[in-house]
């Protein structure tokens, strides 16, 4: 943001591959109860030494993993909004979006700690990612109803757990919303564990009741249509969160 203020360029040095802001052209902006997607300049480039990725805190980049498994549920909000509510779309940003997610599920397996291949795999698909949204000219490709759900437990439960576990746990309802029992939320559910990043509220360190409130308020959050729609009722959401094991 300050990049595009100044009207200059900037070069990205992440030193944890924790969320795909690394390369966003979009800025993320609290505002009272709620947050806004801004303008923002994208790098001109980015350098990421792996060597230095791969020594970060583990759970760092387990969080990365689960921003970017949460583009599955992203690129379907966005299409659920581009076909109820005319919100524009783009099909190649979408297609980008959705081939790091699948990428890193179909990975999970062989992402480790301390390894450079793992590292350079993860900052890859968060720079995909990254460039998807600055395709579309917006966050749609990356955030949804999941990150919705992230931001309300911020305001909850402040500071309980990473941006990016926070968002993986949603991504896994969210599935369920979108696909229904049959769908695939039991493989994002595994992949997550796979790579030891929380799939659960006592995971999270989050109380299973906070879970239920954020889901029926995610909503409010932002003014960006989703599966959540004009919210969920106590006892859907609770419904949600104990069928996927959540709490």
């Amino acid at each position: 943001m300050a990049s595009d203020h100044l009207d200059t360029t900037f070069v990205s040095v992440p030193t944890a591959a924790s969320h795909d802001g690394i390369v966003s052209g979009r800025g993320s902006i609290a505002e009272e109860d709620t947050r806004h997607s801004v303008a923002a300049e994208p790098p001109m480039a980015v350098v990421a030494d792996t060597e230095i990725l791969a020594d970060a805190p583990w759970e760092l980049t387990t969080a990365g993993c689960a921003d970017i498994i949460s583009n599955y549920t992203a690129v379907k909000d966005w299409r659920l909004a581009q076909r109820l509510r005319g919100v524009p779309y783009s099909e190649y940003a979408a297609a980008l979006s959705e081939m790091t997610a699948e990428m890193l599920v179909d990975a999970a397996p062989s992402i480790k700690p301390g390894l450079e291949e793992s590292s350079w795999l993860v900052v890859k698909a968060l720079v995909s990612s990254g460039v998807a949204m600055s395709i579309a000219g917006s966050s749609r490709p990356a955030s949804g109803a999941e990150h919705l759900f992230s931001h309300r437990l911020d305001r909850i439960a402040p500071g309980a757990a990473l941006h990016g576990h926070q968002v993986g746990v949603g991504t896994i309802m969210m599935e369920f919303l979108h696909s229904g029992e049959k769908g695939g939320w039991r493989d994002i559910k595994a992949a997550l564990s796979t790579i030891e990043a929380p799939t659960t509220a006592r995971q999270l360190g989050i109380d299973p009741e906070d879970v239920v409130e954020a889901l029926t308020t995610a909503h409010e959050v932002r003014d960006r249509y989703t599966i959540l729609g004009s919210g969920m009722s106590e006892s859907a959401a609770r419904d949600v969160a104990e069928r996927t094991g959540v709490i």
